[in-house]
C-alpha cells in the first residue's frame, strides 16, 4: 500500500477501505507518513468529503491509536459535554461542579483557544496553580477523589489527532465535517465515557455559521458516538453575540463563579443548567430532562455545586480562595470603554468581531507561541436588547498598557449595531439532535 495511492483515490472521489484508512492513521502516529502527503489527503477529504462509514471508521481508528481510559474505582456512567467553540462560553466551568453535585462522574478533556474562540484550558490555567496537563494515572485519580478531571489531551489519548488538528489547523482544512467529527468524537470515545452532550455552535460567531451545517455536523457527532457506545445527544445553540457578559480568561472564571452563586447573566445559566441536566440524563442520575433541570437548579440554589466547583480546583492544585476573593486572579490595571454611537436598541453585538479583540488583546494566541494574558478581557455593559442613549457605555475592553488596543478598537467598533426599535428576541436553543435525528 502507498500513500500516493490513498491520496489518488480521494482526489478522485473514491471511498477509503478500512485498510487504506488504518494506514493513514498508523502512519501519522509512527511518523511513516509524511506531512506533506498527510497534507494532500487532509485537502482532499476536505474537498471530496466522507462517507458516513469512512468518518465512523477514522474516528475508531484515531481512538485504537492511543490509550482508551476506565475508572475501575468509580461508580456509574461517567459522562462529558464538549462545545464546538464560542465566544464567551465558560458553560464547562459551570456544568461539570453542577453535574457532579448530583452526582455524576466527569472527565472532561478540553482544548485552549482557537482562532477567536476562547479554549477552557486558558480559563482555568488562570487560577493560581491549577494544573490541566494530568497524566492518565492522575486522571483515574481525580476522578476517584472528586469524580471530576479538567485536563487537557494527554499525549496518550487519541495521539493521531494531534498531528492531524496541527496539519488541518496550516492547510485550510478545519472546517471539514468529517475532520472536525473524527477529532472531536476519537478523543471523547478514548477518555472513557458513556454519555456524552454537545453544544454545536451556529452563527456568525461560531465555526459553523448556519444552521444547517450545525446540524450536519451535529448527526454526524451523534451517530459516531452511538455507533461507538457512547450514548449521545447534541444542542444546536446561537452564537451571534457572546454568551455571558465576560470574554478573557480570569474574568471568564469570576463569571462562572458569579453564575454558580446565583448571580450569573441569564443565557449563561439557562444553557448550563440545560447542559447539565441532560448529562444527568445520559449518566442515568435523572429520568427525564425536567429531571435533570430540577436536580442541576437544587445544586446551583444550594451552594453544593459551588462546594464542587472548589473541591475540583483544590483537587488540581489551584487555589480554592478565589471563590470568595477575586483579587487573586490576574486582572488587567487599565480600561477603555466603547461608548454607543448613538440612541436606541444594541440590535447587535458581533461575536467573532469581539472574540478577535480579545485575541488582539492579548487574551488568546495568534500563533501557537504566543503567551496567553489571563486578565486582559472584554466585558459587555449592554448587551444585546439594551436600550441606549448616545455616549452610554456598551463595551469596556481590560487591557494592560495599551497593548492590543489599536487592534482590538476597529474591531469592538465594528461589532456594535444599534437600531430604532428593540430587536426580537432570539432563542438560545435552536435544536435538538439524537440518533441522528433532530427533535
Amino acid at each position: 500500500m502507498r500513500a500516493a495511492d490513498i491520496i489518488r483515490n480521494k482526489r478522485e472521489g473514491r471511498a477509503l477501505q478500512p485498510a487504506e484508512i488504518d494506514y493513514f492513521v498508523q502512519g501519522v502516529t509512527d511518523g511513516s507518513f509524511p506531512d506533506y502527503q498527510a497534507s494532500a489527503l487532509l485537502m482532499a477529504i476536505f474537498l471530496r468529503g466522507m462517507t458516513g462509514e469512512e468518518t465512523a471508521h477514522l474516528t475508531d481508528a484515531m481512538v485504537r491509536s492511543g490509550a482508551r481510559m476506565t475508572y475501575p474505582d468509580v461508580p456509574g456512567v461517567p459522562v462529558d459535554k464538549h462545545s464546538t467553540g464560542g465566544v464567551g462560553d465558560k458553560a464547562s466551568l459551570i456544568l461539570a461542579p453542577l453535574a457532579v453535585a448530583c452526582g455524576a462522574a466527569v472527565p472532561m478533556m478540553s482544548g485552549r483557544g482557537l482562532g477567536h474562540t476562547g479554549g477552557t484550558l486558558d480559563k482555568l490555567e488562570s487560577i493560581p496553580g491549577f494544573v490541566t496537563s494530568l497524566s492518565l494515572g492522575e486522571l483515574r485519580t481525580a476522578m476517584a477523589n472528586v469524580r471530576c478531571a479538567l485536563i487537557g489531551q494527554t499525549s496518550d489519548i487519541a495521539p493521531a489527532d494531534r498531528r492531524l488538528y496541527a496539519l488541518r489547523d496550516v492547510t485550510a482544512t478545519v472546517e471539514s465535517i468529517p475532520l472536525i467529527s473524527a477529532s472531536i468524537m476519537s478523543k471523547k470515545i478514548a477518555e472513557g465515557i458513556g454519555g456524552l452532550v454537545l453544544d454545536v455552535k451556529t452563527g456568525a460567531g461560531a465555526f459553523m455559521k448556519t444552521v444547517e451545517d450545525s446540524r450536519r455536523l451535529a448527526e454526524s457527532l451523534v451517530t459516531i458516538g452511538n455507533a461507538s457506545g457512547v450514548r449521545t445527544e447534541a444542542l444546536i445553540t446561537a452564537m451571534d453575540a457572546p454568551l455571558g457578559r465576560a470574554v478573557g480568561n480570569a474574568n471568564e472564571v469570576i463569571e462562572s463563579i458569579e453564575t454558580l452563586k446565583g448571580k450569573g447573566p441569564e443565557d449563561l445559566e439557562t444553557l448550563s443548567v440545560e447542559l447539565a441536566a441532560r448529562m444527568l440524563v445520559l449518566a442515568g442520575i435523572a429520568a427525564s430532562e425536567t429531571d435533570g433541570v430540577a436536580a442541576a437548579r437544587k445544586a446551583l440554589t444550594s451552594g453544593s455545586g459551588l462546594e464542587a466547583f472548589k473541591r475540583i480546583v483544590e483537587n488540581q492544585h489551584g487555589n480554592p480562595r478565589i471563590v470568595d476573593d477575586y483579587s487573586l486572579l490576574p486582572s488587567a490595571p487599565d480600561r477603555h470603554s466603547i461608548p454607543a454611537p448613538r440612541a436606541g436598541y444594541v440590535h447587535e453585538l458581533r461575536a467573532e468581531h469581539i472574540g478577535r479583540a480579545a485575541v488582539a488583546l492579548g487574551a488568546g494566541r495568534a500563533r501557537l507561541e504566543d503567551t496567553v494574558d489571563h486578565g486582559v478581557g472584554i466585558e459587555i455593559v449592554a448587551p444585546v436588547g439594551t436600550h441606549v442613549r448616545h455616549g452610554d457605555t456598551i463595551l469596556i475592553l481590560h487591557h494592560r498598557s495599551g497593548h492590543g488596543l489599536h487592534a482590538a478598537l476597529p474591531l469592538v467598533n465594528g461589532a456594535i449595531a444599534i437600531s430604532d426599535a428593540a430587536p426580537a428576541a432570539n432563542s438560545l436553543i435552536l435544536d435538538t439532535v439524537r440518533g441522528g435525528a433532530r427533535t
